[in-house]
């Protein structure tokens, strides 16, 4: 579960971390009036239309739409979730977390997690020095013998656990960790001395590493930690993998293997998920971006969402045996229930990444297409059923039905054409099997339309000048200048902008507003408002805000005039009299002030 951080303890984080500051550390920029300037690190451009506005604290990009506070920068740039942007920010601004001031026990947690990270460090240090002495040349050379390069060797921190079983011991203690912290950090384990019994001899303590006779994958988060390891055993018995358990740092289910090398990838389009560590090392050598693995389990959700933080697409990149395709079919349901895009990538003979690209080089393995999960699913079902006999084609073709359903009627097309050659089926026969047995969207899961920022009825010039008065308020309250009472939630039709006033008008700050909107088309169009030009002097701006007012009042007295003309030849006698006099009144107050709510405003209210 994320952590919850009190609100006000956000905002003084916020008020004290600088976004021009935090942006400049990524993005070179430039002050062009009373805002900085740059290339947007979030798409590719040669001119700059990225803006940090330092008054409000948010950045917002006019070519992609990038938007938020600083903290939301950091979670984007460092592809971080928001408790872990917020930790580091709050590091950077030396402001110590709540939990340390509410939770006695907090700080030896932190105390504790600290030195595991740093044995954890160390470790790694080890296990790289090993593999480039005298005790690591077999290791060295199993290395090379599967085509790796110092350089490649380097970049995934690989090293080698001797032979001895207490070697790492031995050398962590000399370095100062204590037993039970190495113990914590899962590098070795304890085995208690026990007395002699009739039928066993005595046994005295051992404590012995967890990691021996191995080449050893450091697996490290985005931010540089080493959380655990993975080793691999190259001769005598043993599994072949051994992993790091659970540990104060480290939970296997929602960590991935490189993830500090997909952290600093920039405008990824996709993601190459593989099974093994010597596959991400191997394809990352031939120059492929983007590529992770699971830690020697199948796909969870958390690595789900965690992959997806570094790039829009997921593809999965398994092997090319029974096994590796079990385990696509499991990722698609992961990534389904997700509701991330994903891809898979069919490996011809059986060949897992590393040999094919070892075998047929770069270009064959960007030659590879990634084909959509229906055309997967749908691939894998031709090699289940008899497709000769009559019996096979219909029952291949109910189950592929089963799997079209979900799809648009563009996605749905080419499918159709193609099964139809395969069947002999004809399309509006395959069209009617796939909508058989579809069920209707239930009122809680069918999707409900957004409310329409404008009245479908207004003018399209009325409508259009009733959303930009509407914005131009908002704009004008945001400076912090806009008079009390001039405008109400009641003035706004549209759900966000409404929304937005009544947010502003309580005293959310702009920063905070910017964590409250959960959609990206919120935020880019909240921004898109607030960067509204208004006016610095004083007499302009409230002249401003009343022509808002009058804009809306005036709008609403027409339309109300459009609806009781729509009616006025059902009515007779006083009924009718009272409507034509409602119109009357309501022409005069378009064309007069409004005295109501723009006599004797205090601008500093």
């Amino acid at each position: 579960m994320a952590r919850r951080f009190p609100p006000e303890w956000l905002e003084q984080l916020r008020a004290n971390t600088d976004i021009v500051q935090t942006v400049s550390a990524y993005v070179p920029l430039k002050k062009n009036g009373r805002n900085y300037w740059g290339l947007c690190p979030f798409h590719g451009e040669k001119t700059a239309s990225f803006s940090v506005s330092p008054e409000k604290g948010f950045y917002y990009c006019f070519g992609c739409k990038a938007t938020g506070n600083v903290i939301q920068f950091v979670m984007e740039i460092e592809h971080l979730d928001f408790s872990e942007a917020v930790t580091l920010l709050a590091e950077r601004a030396h402001m110590p977390l709540p939990q340390m001031v509410e939770d006695p026990l907090w700080q030896q947690r932190k105390t504790e997690r600290e030195r595991i990270l740093e044995a954890n460090r160390t470790a790694a240090q080890f296990f790289h020095q090993t593999l480039y002495s005298d005790a690591g040349e077999p290791y060295l050379a199993y290395m090379r013998k599967r085509g790796l390069n110092d350089n490649v060797i380097r970049r995934f921190g690989i090293g080698a656990a001797p032979p001895q079983s207490d070697g790492l011991f031995r050398h962590l203690r000399e370095k100062g960790f204590s037993e039970e912290e190495l113990r914590l950090a899962d590098l070795i384990r304890v085995q208690e001395a026990q007395p002699a019994t009739e039928l066993t001899p005595a046994r005295e303590r051992r404590v012995r590493d967890v990691f021996y006779r191995r080449v050893i994958f450091p697996i490290i988060d985005a931010r540089g930690n080493v959380l655990g390891f993975g080793g691999r055993i190259i001769q005598g018995d043993g599994p072949k993998y051994v992993n790091t358990s659970e540990t104060p740092v480290f939970h296997k289910r929602k960590e991935i293997f490189a993830g500090n090398l997909l952290a600093k990838e920039r405008g990824l389009e996709r993601a190459f998920l593989v099974e093994g560590y010597l596959d991400v090392v191997s394809l990352s050598q031939f120059g492929v971006k983007g590529v992770c693995a699971t830690l020697g389990t199948a796909l969870t959700n958390e690595q789900a969402r965690l992959i997806h933080r570094f790039a829009p697409t997921i593809v999965l990149s398994y092997d090319g045996d029974s096994a590796g395709q079990h385990a696509i079919e499991r990722g698609l349901e992961i990534l389904t229930q997700e509701q991330i895009p994903a891809r898979v990538l069919v490996f011809p003979d059986g060949l897992d990444p590393d040999e094919f690209i070892r075998q047929k080089g770069t270009e064959a393995f960007h030659q590879l297409k990634a084909i959509p999960p229906e055309a997967y699913r749908i691939q894998r079902l031709a090699e289940q059923y008899d497709l000769t006999t009559p019996e096979g084609k219909t029952e291949y073709a109910r189950a592929c039905a089963k799997i079209l359903r979900p799809l648009d009627p563009v996605e749905l097309e080419g499918y159709l054409q193609r099964l139809s050659v395969q069947t002999g089926f004809t399309r509006e026969v395959l069209l009617a099997q796939i909508r058989q047995n579809a069920l209707p969207a239930s009122p809680e899961t069918a999707p409900r339309p957004r409310p329409s920022p404008v009245r479908e009825e207004l003018p399209k010039d009325e409508a259009l000048d009733r959303v930009r008065a509407q914005e131009t308020l908002i704009a004008i309250l945001a400076s912090g200048r806009l008079p009390k009472d001039l405008a109400t939630q009641e003035d706004f039709e549209d759900p966000l902008l409404k929304y937005i006033f009544g947010a502003l008008q309580e005293g959310t700050t702009i920063p905070g507003l910017m964590e409250l909107l959960s959609s990206d088309a919120d935020r880019a169009r909240a921004a898109r408002i607030l960067q509204l030009p208004t006016s610095d002097q004083t007499g302009e701006l409230l002249e401003m805000a009343r022509q808002c007012v009058a804009t809306l009042q005036a709008s609403r007295a027409a339309e109300r005039i459009r609806e009781i003309m729509s009616h006025i030849n059902e009515k007779t006698g006083e009924e009718k009299q009272r409507d034509l006099a409602e119109i009357m009144r309501l022409r005069q107050s378009r064309s007069g002030d409004h005295p109501e709510r723009s006599d004797n405003l205090d601008l500093h209210a």
